[in-house]
């Protein structure tokens, strides 16, 4: 189990419990940095969520385009090194905009 710690002098932008189609659930964090996404594991009877280990981390100028789609189940889509990936976050116009800022500073 791994908790995820910024780096000296990185600072979180936006941080949310959301899933991925492929990786399922967990914690989607976007940095000045880098998009990261920790698995997490739940117990419905407890209520309960334990971290897992990190399964992305992508450099904000790894990121080749980033969108939202959908109507009814919006997504936020992210497009790195030839993989796709769709993240079920709340608000995924927010999401997209933290990201093309950062990418436009970088």
């Amino acid at each position: 189990m791994v908790n995820f710690e910024p780096a000296p002098g990185e600072k979180i932008v936006v941080g949310e419990d959301c899933a991925e189609d492929k990786l399922r659930s967990g914690i989607l964090l976007l940095t000045d940095r880098r998009l990261v996404f920790q698995k997490t594991h739940g117990r419905m009877a407890t209520l309960s969520k334990k971290e897992g280990e990190i399964v992305l981390d992508i450099p904000i100028e790894k990121i080749s385009a980033v969108r939202s789609e959908g109507f009814l189940v919006k997504k936020l889509v992210i497009a790195s090194a030839g993989e796709t990936y769709k993240f079920g976050v709340f608000n995924n116009g927010k999401w997209e905009r933290q990201i093309k800022a950062l990418k436009g500073a970088s």
